[in-house]
């Protein structure tokens, strides 16, 4: 993966201004089967393109990894609701990417700790000392990080193990690890069978932990067509706003999904959706959540007084 992103990279920079997104008759953009939103209702209505004033392709992906390809080969213009951890990867890469928007905010994973320890949340300062597993640089150890300093656990103190999810499954069952932390709905169904979150969805909601995906674009089509960027983020602002869950809503937004209506319906129920002005105070700007959480994925921001380097790969301009 490492080399084809240097090979796209490479190529990407070498991409001259006859591009079609440069000639901006066109716009493509990435999104999810199987992950709802309310924007799929501009989707399917045209509502971005009569905003942006061109045809707007869409097309499926089934990881922001493939996304991420897809921009660099320069098939993709716009990425909705790219996962935080594939772009950070693409920017530690060197990937010419831009994180321009929160498009959802859903609950973290889930950390859990074995059964019979007689270890939750009241006593999680017991846990130190202990044995953990943690797939690292991904959204379950930032997860991880997140409810340790939320329940004032040293981790320090911890052996942190990086396993994969299914591994770390494997760890917790066999007595290996006091705690594992777990995506992917196999893997977490395992650790469920021999373990219990350490924080329940609405401690991890109280301590305002969650996930989130990015709305993300290429660099250069940001600084060639800055417009686009803007109607596309407005649009799909007025489609979150319009959000009501009503039948016709969800009925719409499960059929362009791919999935039934009941599925849809208790999918979006986890689903928060920040509004522009939410993501310019909570996510962007040097001290943000954006920043906070890819610094945690081991994106290394430059220290300028500026916040230049920052603002070159998350910037909330588009939100304005």
């Amino acid at each position: 993966m490492k080399n084809f992103f240097k090979a796209a990279i490479a190529a990407t920079t070498a991409l001259t201004a006859a591009s079609a997104a440069s000639a901006a008759d066109s716009v493509n953009a990435a999104f999810f089967l199987e992950w709802a939103t309310p924007n799929q209702i501009a989707k399917v209505d045209k509502a971005y393109d009569a905003a942006m004033g061109v045809d707007v392709n869409w097309t499926d992906f089934t990881t922001g990894v493939a996304m991420t390809e897809a921009m660099l080969s320069g098939d993709i213009d716009i990425s909705y609701s790219q996962g935080l951890a594939p772009f950070v990867t693409a920017i530690q890469q060197g990937a010419p990417l831009k994180m321009v928007g929160i498009a959802v905010v859903y609950e973290a994973n889930d950390c859990f700790v074995a059964n019979g320890a007689g270890i939750d949340s009241s006593n999680a300062s017991e846990l130190e000392g202990k044995t953990v597993a943690v797939p690292l640089n991904t959204m379950a150890d930032f997860s991880f990080r997140k409810q340790m300093a939320a329940l004032d656990v040293d981790t320090s103190t911890m052996t942190i193990v990086d396993q994969a999810p299914a591994d770390g499954a494997v760890s917790l069952a066999d007595g290996s690890v006091a705690m594992a932390c777990i995506f992917g709905g196999a893997s977490a169904k395992a650790a469920g069978e021999v373990g219990s979150p350490i924080m329940s969805s609405q401690e991890k909601r109280d301590a305002g932990i969650g996930s989130f995906d990015v709305v993300s674009v290429t660099e250069k089509f940001a600084t060639e067509n800055p417009d686009l960027v803007r109607s596309f983020m407005e649009v799909t602002a007025e489609s979150n706003a319009a959000w009501t869950a009503s039948d016709e809503q969800i009925a719409k937004v499960a059929a362009d999904a791919g999935m039934d209506v009941e599925t849809t319906k208790n999918q979006m129920a986890g689903f928060i959706f920040p509004t522009p002005e939410e993501q310019m105070s909570d996510y962007f700007g040097d001290n943000g959540i954006a920043a906070a959480a890819a610094a945690s994925l081991g994106v290394v921001f430059s220290d300028d007084s500026d916040g230049t380097a920052i603002a070159t790969t998350i910037d909330g301009s588009f939100l304005k």
